[in-house]
């Protein structure tokens, strides 16, 4: 992971209710030697409960999202500071499926990342392609401006990770072969490094991540990583992950 260490991070979306901590217990026993990062983001009712899970071992809680005020009548929201009261020390921001279902724009997602480093947490910020832009040549327009606009000054390779998360992949059993998220993560951090002078941040693979192709996608040289879906509510899928970017940081390190 080019000297980075590499992060497995899991997005519970809306699933999960206490009985699911048992899944998280497991996945904890799984990744208490692992070697690389390793944090799971379940709902918001079960962040508080989560860390209690945690606590002590190298798997790090999530928010999902964030409200970009700090506190308010905002009825149903839920601030970076209150994830980070519950133990959380991160939070996803600009998932496509908040900005499709939410209507969220490179503007909201740049508040909410400038709330999640008020509040001291790491902000995954989430950007991809629809089918439509890919196959019209879009690719990298579209992440270039969903960069330009959603990431805020002072981004650093501690306050950032970048999730690549192709819309067209995310929930449809469709994965962008290695070679395809190669180039583009390559482009992102590109990309961001002729803006942020001080390093570039960790950039993961997002979209249809499974077991069977985690370990092909984490050989390319650029991918730190992936932001993985369903597949992380099952402990012993998703061991098999963390496992494969394990495995791909050692033998970078090798190199």
């Amino acid at each position: 992971m080019s000297g980075r260490r590499a992060l497995a991070a899991g997005n519970w979306k809306m699933n999960g209710e206490r009985a699911s901590l048992g899944e998280l217990k497991a996945i904890v026993a799984g990744a208490a030697n692992a070697g690389c990062d390793v944090a799971i983001c379940p709902p918001a009712t079960l962040i508080a409960a989560a860390f209690v899970v945690t606590e002590g071992s190298p798997v790090r809680i999530g928010g999902q999202d964030c409200h970009a005020e700090k506190s308010g009548a905002h009825t149903g929201d839920i601030s970076a500071e209150m994830i980070a009261d519950a133990g959380a020390t991160l939070v996803i921001v600009g998932h496509s499926e908040r900005r499709t279902e939410h209507k969220e724009t490179d503007a909201d997602v740049r508040t909410k990342a400038l709330a999640a480093w008020r509040a001291g947490l790491v902000a995954i910020l989430c950007i991809g392609e629809t089918q439509e832009e890919r196959q019209g040549g879009m690719t990298d327009a579209v992440l270039d401006r969903q960069i330009a606009g959603s990431v805020p000054e002072g981004a650093t390779a501690t306050n950032l990770v970048v999730a690549y998360e192709p819309v067209w992949a995310i929930g449809t059993g469709r994965t962008a072969t290695p070679e395809q998220a190669q180039d583009v993560v390559a482009h992102i951090k590109q990309h961001v490094r002729a803006r942020f002078l001080d390093g570039s941040p960790r950039v993961l693979y997002g979209g249809s991540v499974t077991p069977a192709n985690a370990a092909s996608l984490f050989a390319e040289r650029d991918i730190d990583g992936a932001l993985v879906g369903g597949v992380s509510l099952r402990a012993e899928e998703f061991g098999v992950i963390v496992a494969a970017a394990e495995t791909a940081a050692g033998a970078r390190d090798t190199d």
